[in-house]
């Protein structure tokens, strides 16, 4: 295993932490109490719904638990939370439905 050095460590975790903050302060501190065109309104409402299917893609298409391997019972629960959003418009629904399609999938097959 590779050691990294503490000053180089230290280096991208000010980085980073100056990087998200100047992020975040675009919005806040330069925008502050004014109001905000409407297309970037309307733009920052899919910003959620960008974001999520990144989060969660990598852990369906190449989970850590198969090795990176693709497997059905992550198809199955994905497959399954996907319809019972789509249909049903309820995020909790879908991910309580997702969560236990993917345990029942795995205790039936492996």
């Amino acid at each position: 295993m590779t050691q990294i050095e503490p000053v180089t460590l230290w280096i991208v975790i000010i980085g980073l932490g100056l990087g998200s903050f100047g992020l975040r302060f675009m919005f806040t501190g330069f925008v502050g109490n004014r109001p905000m065109p409407e297309w970037v309104l309307r733009h920052l409402r899919y910003t959620a719904v960008a974001i999520l299917p990144a989060l969660v893609a990598p852990a369906v298409v190449w989970p850590a638990a198969t090795g990176g391997q693709l497997d059905a019972p992550r198809m199955i629960a994905a497959v399954v939370t996907i319809g019972v959003g789509y249909f049903s418009k309820n995020v909790l629904a879908a991910i309580f439905c997702g969560a236990g399609s993917l345990y029942l999938a795995l205790y039936l097959l492996g």
